[in-house]
């Protein structure tokens, strides 16, 4: 027989003070414990959430500084009916160098320049994002240009703008290009100074003929300012001429890569806006290479290497003279071929890294 003065588990126990403080007591307990929980699950959501934040923000911050500052390129791309198809996964962009004494404001203007585009390459960016090839394209090779026969490939851009200069690589390549960049070449000056200096590695010591007083070493070399370009332009000093200036050109954004990947750019914010801020006054693009896009693609490479970094010279039969008396550059045909398929199969770096398209140099 249960006696109700000694059953303490029911509601009907007398509440004692004993009974009371302990029940007191309790409650403050419950009261500290669920107080340090929500201390802990708001510590654990900082910890998480304030990251993402900072990450976010800073990357709104460089991409509202590329997006304020860059030109933009209307009716970038040829017909549609006439473009080969792309490969999945695959981006390919068109980086023409100009050096108009006048900006960019006739590309960004949508008409033809009148102005030879000094420098091509074509930026190839496999589905896998295992590297990133540089293809530089002579600027004097002889080649069909639609509508207009056959002539250097740097006329393209001079008479139909960017639009002919994509139809005519694309024709060349057989591959779709996705984006279009033109780069003042008083860009190259500046990104280097912005970045602290660019360091190069030169096949020769030379002084340049082009811009009187500029001298480098063979090997490494830190460039910045007038002297960046100064390395980029020369050709008289070499004696294979342009093809040594290509391989300079392929020197420089190779170091202008490496510059901005490396820790001592990254981990300094103000550092990295000025870069990308220089490098957005003096560049031009198709509508769709925004900054989004361009995170997009940087994303696509969280662990890039310089030992990823490929470059390649478009392989060439060597120099001759045009029908009408031009210096020209000569198509191989037989590894042109090697290439175009090559970027057909999404299969870029191990053909280059195998040999088929040569040595890369010329």
């Amino acid at each position: 027989m249960t006696h109700p003065e000694h059953d303490t588990d029911t509601d009907t126990a007398p509440v004692t003070p004993r009974r009371a403080r302990r029940d007191r007591e309790r409650e403050r307990t419950g009261r500290t414990r669920r107080r340090r929980r929500w201390i802990w699950i708001t510590a654990a959501a900082l910890v998480l959430v304030l990251p993402v934040a900072l990450v976010g923000g800073y990357l709104w911050w460089l991409g509202s500084t590329y997006d304020g500052s860059v030109g933009r390129i209307p009716n970038a791309f040829p017909s549609e009916d006439a473009r080969p198809t792309g490969v999945a996964g695959v981006t390919n962009i068109l980086l023409i160098g100009s050096d108009s004494r006048d900006g960019l404001h006739d590309v960004m203007s949508g008409k033809a320049t009148g102005e030879r585009s000094d420098t091509l390459m074509l930026v190839h960016l496999p589905a896998d994002r295992s590297g990133v090839v540089f293809v530089s394209i002579m600027r004097d090779l002889w080649v069909p240009i639609p509508g207009h026969g056959t002539a250097k490939i740097n006329a393209a851009f001079s008479w139909g703008g960017v639009p002919l200069a994509v139809q005519t690589v694309e024709d060349l390549l057989g591959a779709r290009i996705d984006h279009v960049m033109v780069v003042d070449f008083d860009g190259f000056g500046a990104l280097s100074t912005a970045l602290g200096g660019v360091e190069v590695r030169s096949d020769y010591a030379f002084t340049s003929k082009n811009m009187p007083g500029y001298s480098f070493v063979k090997g490494d070399n830190l460039l910045e300012g007038s002297a960046a370009l100064a390395f980029v332009r020369e050709r008289y000093s070499f004696p294979d001429g342009d093809y040594q200036r290509v391989r300079n050109q392929q020197a420089f954004i190779r170091g202008i890569l490496q510059s901005f990947i490396s820790a001592s750019t990254l981990t300094d914010p103000g550092r990295t806006r000025a870069a990308i801020g220089t490098f957005a006054r003096y560049v031009a693009v198709d509508d769709g290479l925004d900054a989004s896009a361009v995170a997009s693609l940087a994303l696509g490479y969280p662990g890039l290497r310089p030992g990823d970094i490929h470059t390649l010279t478009l392989p060439t039969a060597g120099t001759g003279t045009s029908p009408d008396g031009q210096s020209i550059v000569k198509v191989d045909p037989a590894r042109t071929e090697v290439l175009r398929k090559a970027l057909a199969a999404d299969d870029v770096i191990p053909t280059l890294e195998g040999g088929a398209l040569g040595d890369g140099r010329k």
